[in-house]
């Protein structure tokens, strides 16, 4: 430690260096964050506490605060990314601590809420709907958006609420609608799942061989809220309606664990085709019953419009 004293001691002697290091202290303290720093410190810190802290000041002054001057998270320019600095006193010394930059913040938050939103088989684009991006210039889509919004009003965890069967054709936002109200609900920390059924329940047909059905059903009847996208549009066989759509139903009608559908059947039509098996089989009881399962869920609710998709709008699924 002496022969470091000694040694700064033998620098500052040094014309040049006296003036670099000058020029480095008038810079350090004029800096208004520095000033700021010793009005809110009045009283606590000493000549010699800054004297002993430039380089950490000096450390500080480089950074941004804030995100003041980071245009993205990507780009922040400090020396550890997405970290801000703040001055502490620390004994007789002045030191820095890092902190979550307002930036940094705001993308954890965004990456905790998207872990609560599961999807299989669904548009990314769809995942990133909102509630307040929800096109209402079309009449039509408002009863749907209304009924969205009043679901999310009264819903909270453990309360009984039925979900929505949206039905109407291709293309005019049915799906998108369900991503608005995931992310809503991601933002009250309520976990769902939009899963698109068709090939769902094709990965289910392919799992019988290495028996991990039983597992795939589990976890998607026991998700908080769920989400069926595009039923109707998939060749149901006799043991994916009863075994596999119908166990699903069953075990959410019974614990009253919220339910959406889309569908372009509406609720007639639907039990039509669930009616008949890819064999051509009529079974109309048990296509009854997935019915009566549905209906307990989901209450109907049409949307209509124009097909969004030829507008290559986000809103169109």
């Amino acid at each position: 430690m002496e022969h470091v004293q000694n040694s700064f001691a033998n620098l500052m002697k040094n014309e040049d260096f006296k003036k670099r290091y000058a020029s480095l202290k008038e810079q350090v303290l004029s800096h208004p964050r520095i000033q700021q720093f010793l009005l809110e410190q009045e009283g606590e810190v000493t000549t010699s506490m800054l004297e002993g802290s430039l380089v950490k000041l000096y450390e500080y002054i480089g950074q941004s605060v804030n995100c003041d001057d980071c245009k993205t998270l990507e780009q922040c320019k400090n020396m550890l990314q997405g970290y801000h600095p703040h001055l502490v006193i620390q004994g007789k010394r002045i030191d820095i601590q890092y902190d979550r930059c307002p930036r940094k913040v705001a993308y954890d938050e965004r990456k905790k809420q998207e872990s609560l939103i599961q999807s299989l088989y669904v548009p990314r684009d769809i995942l990133e709907a909102s509630m307040g991006g929800l096109d209402l210039s079309q009449l039509e889509r408002v009863q749907a958006i209304r009924a969205a919004s009043e679901f999310l009003k009264e819903y909270e965890l453990g309360k009984k609420v039925k979900g929505l069967y949206l039905y109407g054709p291709f293309g005019v936002g049915k799906t998108y609608i369900l991503g608005a109200i995931a992310n809503e609900l991601a933002e009250r920390k309520i976990s769902s799942m939009l899963v698109y059924l068709p090939e769902f329940l094709r990965e289910i047909k392919s799992s019988i061989q290495d028996n991990t059905i039983s597992d795939k059903i589990d976890a998607v009847k026991r998700v908080p809220v769920l989400m069926l996208d595009d039923i109707g549009a998939e060749a149901m066989s006799s043991f994916v309606r009863d075994d596999v759509l119908g166990a699903i139903l069953q075990f959410r009608m019974l614990e009253n664990l919220p339910t959406f559908f889309t569908s372009n059947f509406n609720m007639q039509e639907l039990e039509h085709h669930l009616t008949y098996s890819q064999r051509g089989e009529e079974e109309r009881m048990k296509a009854a019953r997935i019915m009566e399962r549905i209906k307990y869920l989901a209450k109907p609710v049409q949307v209509k419009g124009e097909n969004r998709r030829h507008q290559g709008s986000n809103q169109g699924e």
